[in-house]
């Protein structure tokens, strides 16, 4: 068991200033999609609309997400982040003007959507471009044997944001309204272009400067498919998000079956990440990396009867253990991932890996809520749930089964051979 510097990356002053920049960066967007979750189901009372929320920002994340990768394989990530900040301000901003109550008076409800859905797909479009700058602008700040423990902190500093944010969105609608709770999300947005600021550019490790596009994409996609390992990982996420997606109808859960209103919503919405970042800290300073693949499908296995339990359950402090419990499994899945990811991945083509892992596992966030809102519409919100959580279960058992390579996966070796490099 691994009890070295549980602090060891966080002496780093530019790694200080990057988790700041990911915490209000995250906390602004959980914030943002919890506010837009709940205006629209306030404004249709149908789930399918919620559904169409994840599917605008899937859309266009999916189809700029290769691309995205070679860009930024080809860029200073720095400067690229700024960018994407810029322009996620800009859609915060479009949101909270839409708000406006003069403003939106004047305005049907079918515009109301339109705008809010086209403001979700630009969304989509910025992120396809942050999480491979995120994820690669972390290795240029802290050294290689700092990995894991760099990749633990910076999990959990998203875990807060998920988690704070949607939180905050929940009370601050109550008390200040949606309009207003638009313009913290605001300010957040640029609270992390100044802790982005104090961060220096970056050299691009990337020995292959133009080269052709399509070259770069093939061979960034073949990477991922060929290291069995980084694929058995993100396969084995995407589809338990995918089917576990709950979250999404947390609104419907909220306002029309446990009946707790934006306050409950809000602790709702936050138990998963309360219970995500409780795992990470402690996995800050006792490693996960023994015996990993048992550990991820142990995870990822409890997370499906959670979502069960969820969704069975007409008892609001239920509903919230068994959603906070659900974190706690996520919190083991999410650390393991991006461990593997930051090991297994080469400098190069950190961007065009991270691209392929959004792909599988960020899009099926979304494609997740899709999901859910479909299923929910035929089935109503309770079944889909449950649907969602069994089909988690089947997951897990199907790779366990298919797969012993992974149930034998050990990372152990890994961050020792980084260690005695160092």
């Amino acid at each position: 068991m691994n009890k070295k510097d549980p602090y060891a990356a966080l002496r780093f002053k530019e790694f200080r200033f990057f988790l700041s920049m990911r915490f209000a960066m995250v906390f602004a967007w959980a914030m943002q999609f919890i506010i837009i979750e709940w205006e629209v189901y306030s404004l249709t009372k149908d789930a399918i609309y919620l559904g169409l929320i994840g599917l605008m920002e899937i859309i266009p994340a999916v189809l700029m997400a290769l691309f995205a990768g070679h860009i930024v394989d080809q860029n200073e990530k720095k400067g690229l982040l700024v960018k994407c900040l810029i322009g996620f301000s800009f859609i915060s901003l479009g949101l909270f003007l839409i708000t406006v109550p003069s403003i939106k008076n004047t305005l049907t409800t079918s515009n109301i959507l339109l705008v809010i859905y086209i403001l979700v797909f630009l969304g989509g479009l910025v992120r396809a471009f942050i999480g491979p700058t995120v994820f690669s602008l972390l290795s240029l700040i802290v050294p290689k044997k700092h990995y894991p423990n760099a990749a633990t902190w910076s999990s959990s500093t998203w875990q807060m944001g998920s988690m704070f944010g949607p939180a905050l969105a929940g009370i601050s609608i109550g008390i200040i309204g949606v309009h207003w709770s638009l313009c913290i999300v605001f300010g957040f947005t640029i609270f992390a272009l100044l802790g982005l600021s104090q961060i220096s550019k970056k050299p691009i490790l990337n020995p292959k400067i133009g080269e052709p596009v399509m070259q770069s994409l093939k061979e960034g996609i073949t990477f991922v498919f060929k290291n069995k390992t980084i694929l058995g990982a993100i396969s084995l996420d995407m589809f338990a998000v995918l089917f576990g997606g709950a979250v999404a109808l947390l609104p419907i859960f909220a306002q029309d079956i446990l009946k707790v209103g934006s306050e409950g919503f809000g602790i709702l919405r936050a138990a998963p990440a309360v219970g995500s970042i409780i795992t990470m800290i402690i996995a800050a300073y006792f490693s996960l990396n023994k015996n990993a693949g048992v550990k991820l499908l142990t995870a990822i296995f409890i997370f499906g009867i959670c979502i069960i339990v969820f969704g069975i359950s007409e008892i609001f402090w239920i509903s919230v253990i068994a959603l906070f419990l659900s974190g706690v499994a996520d919190g083991v899945s999410v650390v393991i991932r991006n461990t593997i990811l930051q090991l297994h991945t080469p400098d190069n083509m950190r961007g065009r890996v991270s691209s392929v892992n959004s792909i599988f596992v960020g899009s099926s966030n979304e494609l997740g809520a899709f999901e859910s809102g479909v299923t929910a519409k035929l089935m109503g919100a309770v079944n889909a749930v449950i649907f969602g959580g069994c089909m988690t279960i089947g997951t897990v058992i199907t790779t366990a089964f298919i797969s012993p390579s992974f149930r034998k996966l050990d990372l152990e070796k890994d961050v020792e051979k980084l260690e005695n490099e160092a």
